[in-house]
């Protein structure tokens, strides 16, 4: 048997903003948009390189709730960018648009080069080499 992740979901307020995000930073491609008018959920699909694909998704009866960085559960999505010159250049755009920069880019104790930011819904991502 052979296994693999086939996409994670993460519910977001702002379900367009969310998909421009990774659009526009990690050229993810959306698929359609699906609407239950019933429920109110609606979601993308959205497809990077390879790997996982992310489910974005939203319902108008979402509850917000605080994110900390060390909670149980959720702890971030991880892109590689294939170089520390991509993961340095991602960073400082990020940062030069305004998203904070948790950490990094640094060499970690376990041996990953990498950056931690925030999105604009307090989502943890990590952009490794």
């Amino acid at each position: 048997m052979c296994m693999h992740i086939e996409h994670a979901a993460l519910y977001v307020s702002d379900l367009e903003n969310a998909r421009d995000f990774f659009v526009r930073y990690f050229s993810a491609v959306p698929g359609e948009n699906y609407h239950n008018p019933r429920t109110g959920f609606t979601s993308y699909f959205l497809t990077f390189g390879e790997g996982a694909r992310l489910e974005l998704m939203t319902r108008p009866d979402l509850i917000g709730r605080e994110k900390p960085l060390t909670g149980s559960g959720y702890a971030h999505l991880a892109f590689s960018l294939g170089s520390r010159a991509a993961v340095d250049a991602l960073t400082s755009r990020l940062r030069a648009d305004g998203y904070p920069v948790l950490s990094g880019p640094r060499l970690t104790g376990d041996g990953y080069y990498e950056s931690c930011i925030l999105d604009r819904e307090g989502n943890q991502i990590e952009l490794t080499e």
